[in-house]
């Protein structure tokens, strides 16, 4: 495969490595893409993802596909447009697609922005509760050239406590711009 080649080319030059991978027992998953602060961390995330051999689809602004050149392109990389224009629910969608797939990752940033956000997005935490699916921890390390997965994380319903234990996984994982990053 010509992306999974690519990748390996991307990682090789600018001395990035993969850590970690989805276990095989796990054919269905949130996986959340943190921190995000950079327009790169799309190009790392979506490379480690072909070298893994992982299908991971991500949730993107319908508008985006809509461009004549790439808009093609963003879908066959794993676009999952949605219309954020109107009152619709994005977590229902989300776990109707999971309950239409054997096998799916769905690739999330809660952080909702490049730019520091406080508080993320719950979105993720509420699909995957809906449609019983744990969640992927990936991550890229800019210090240490990592794009990665880190533990499977199973809601246990207390989205605080859980949001918290989330985020402390992040807090050890330096951004692009880590002033952006989670604190």
């Amino acid at each position: 495969m010509l992306a999974k080649f690519l990748s390996h080319i991307i990682f090789k030059v600018s001395g990035w490595k993969v850590v970690g991978r989805i276990p095989a027992n796990v054919p269905k998953c949130i996986m959340i893409a943190a921190p995000h602060t950079s327009n790169w961390d799309f190009l790392y995330a979506r490379c480690a993802f072909y070298i893994m051999g992982v299908d991971v689809r991500f949730t993107i602004k319908k508008e985006a596909i809509k461009w004549p050149i790439l808009g093609p392109w963003i879908q066959y990389m794993g676009a999952l447009p949605v219309d954020r224009s109107k009152n619709n629910s994005l977590v229902q969608a989300m776990v109707d697609i999971f309950n239409q797939n054997e096998k799916m990752v769905i690739m999330i940033t809660p952080e909702g922005t490049r730019k520091y956000q406080p508080r993320w997005r719950r979105g993720f935490y509420h699909a995957a509760v809906g449609a019983n699916v744990p969640i992927c921890l990936g991550y890229l390390d800019y210090a240490k050239k990592e794009a990665g997965v880190g533990p499977i994380f199973y809601p246990t319903g207390n989205i605080e406590k859980d949001l918290e234990d989330i985020l402390a996984f992040y807090r050890t994982k330096t951004a692009k711009f880590p002033e952006n990053g989670v604190r």
